[in-house]
């Protein structure tokens, strides 16, 4: 199997993980992998129901959005993916939903404080919001990269849009956004009981070393 091929099975098998874990609704929301050591990236397309995306459904574009390969039109979040590729190499895979919770936090404009273990963890603080942008050119993908340079998260809540996860591969994005809309709906939960505690700045970083150097095999 060639490793476009090993990509597309990849891309196509993690989008069952987005309704799994009823992260998007219809055929909202989309995951992307960068091809290794190539210019090009593997993505959903545009308007296709989740029960039609096999791995030939699949679609390869460019860095900048053209498609090459695929019987579809790219997803219209493809030019907000290829900016992150251009413009973070360290990323091989980029999520976006429309998870309930989450956009929830992206319509308030207020970042997810880190009042959790579990936010230290895997965000390295707080979950931070990124400006509002229209989708249909990079602007999007401009909001996310100078959001998440700032920031140790591999999660931005786009205002008034939803949330856009990053990570080494397409896995390590799903499950960022996995854990996101978690801990979104636990923090909304905390704040109906009363106002959460923050964490200490050198507990969080004590957390984040742990989970992302020692933590599992």
């Amino acid at each position: 199997m060639s490793v476009l091929e090993d990509l597309r099975r990849t891309v196509a098998d993690l989008h069952r993980e987005l309704t799994r874990y009823e992260l998007v609704i219809w055929t909202a929301g989309n995951v992307s992998a960068r091809v290794p050591d190539r210019d090009l990236m593997v993505i959903k397309p545009s308007g296709v129901s989740y029960d039609e995306l096999t791995p030939e459904a699949m679609v390869v574009t460019d860095l900048h959005g053209n498609l090459v390969e695929g019987d579809y039109s790219p997803s219209s979040d493809t030019a907000a993916h290829a900016y992150v590729y251009r413009h973070m190499p360290e990323v091989g895979g980029v999520v976006h939903t429309h998870s309930p919770y989450a956009t929830a936090w992206a319509a308030r404009g207020e970042p997810i404080p880190c009042v959790l273990t579990m936010i230290a963890d895997e965000f390295g603080g707080d979950v931070p919001v990124g400006p509002f942008a229209l989708i249909g050119d990079d602007s999007i993908g401009r909001g996310i990269v100078e959001t998440l340079r700032e920031s140790r998260s591999p999660a931005v809540l786009m205002r008034n849009h939803g949330p856009f996860t990053v990570g080494k591969d397409a896995r390590a994005a799903v499950k960022a956004a996995v854990m996101l809309e978690d801990v979104a709906r636990t923090v909304h939960f905390a704040h109906q009981l009363g106002t959460p505690k923050p964490i200490e700045q050198h507990h969080i970083d004590s957390l984040y070393a742990r989970y992302q150097n020692v933590y599992g095999q």
